[in-house]
């Protein structure tokens, strides 16, 4: 029987090579624009507007699930709101903890060493803001972790969710001259530890969000272009800077969107949701 993964074997590979990296940079840039878009739908202000440096009058409660080194939700803990942050790895948990302390930020944060299917439990209320980041393609049963996780937003709040994208997958592979592995149907190949279980078809996360109650406002393609180019000589100068900017020029257009390696979509609670 699979199990939903537990990162505690590999936290410190997983942290390096996940977040220290372009790939982690990238994922952060386009990730913090499509949040910063989501304050200001709940009446917050930006990062960089006039009104940044100072504390919010109700801060937000955010629930960081899967949140692992809880690297986006820092971002907000900085601009004074409230965290909680739980993961099923307690290594993860305390590689976060220390992070979360050396930036200076521990008190904003409240820490919980749960999966995100038992987070109900350790609430007292519904959060302002869900924070659900490539979490559901390493569960078992992704459809009812993300409505676990969306259960817990108030009427009115918004919810950030960013999933491994099936069709880049498929892309990647067939790039890769992978065939017969596509043609398989991608089983999933336990040498690659941190390669997730599966990807996720975007209609159907659409739909589960939907079906939750929760009116999509965004979508962004996350690396719709870095996975992809080749490693080939004399294939043209470019810089890392120029990859960022065209991830942000076309990530949020089709049929780049649909592309990306991952898909990030904000979306927020219908009013008309019980408390």
């Amino acid at each position: 029987m699979r199990e939903d993964r537990n990162f505690d074997d590999i936290a410190h590979k997983f942290a390096k090579n996940i977040y220290g990296s372009e790939k982690g940079e990238i994922r952060q840039t386009i990730v913090w624009e499509d949040l910063q878009d989501a304050m200001a739908l709940l009446g917050l202000s930006k990062e960089n507007s006039p009104e940044a440096d100072k504390m919010p009058s109700k801060p937000m409660h955010v629930l960081d699930a899967g949140g692992g080194l809880a690297q986006m939700s820092q971002r907000l803990a900085k601009l004074g709101h409230r965290v909680t942050l739980c993961d099923l790895s307690s290594e993860m948990l305390q590689l976060a903890r220390q992070d979360i302390e050396d930036n200076g930020l521990l008190e904003h944060y409240r820490l919980v060493h749960s999966p995100v299917q038992d987070i109900a439990e350790h609430l007292d209320g519904k959060v302002d803001m869900l924070l659900f980041h490539a979490v559901m393609e390493w569960l078992v049963e992704p459809q009812e972790a993300l409505n676990i996780a969306l259960d817990q937003v108030r009427p009115g709040g918004v919810a950030s969710i960013m999933f491994y994208n099936h069709h880049g997958l498929v892309l990647k592979n067939v790039i890769c001259g992978n065939i017969p592995h596509v043609l398989e149907g991608m089983p999933h190949r336990k040498r690659f530890k941190l390669q997730p279980q599966k990807g996720l078809k975007p209609e159907d996360v659409y739909q589960w969000i939907e079906n939750a109650g929760f009116e999509i406002c965004g979508k962004s393609g996350i690396r719709s272009f870095h996975d992809y180019i080749g490693n080939v000589k004399h294939m043209g100068e470019y810089q890392f800077e120029d990859v960022l900017a065209l991830e942000r020029q076309l990530c949020r257009q089709e049929p780049y969107l649909s592309l990306g390696r991952y898909i990030h979509v904000w979306a927020r609670k219908t009013e008309t949701q019980e408390q």
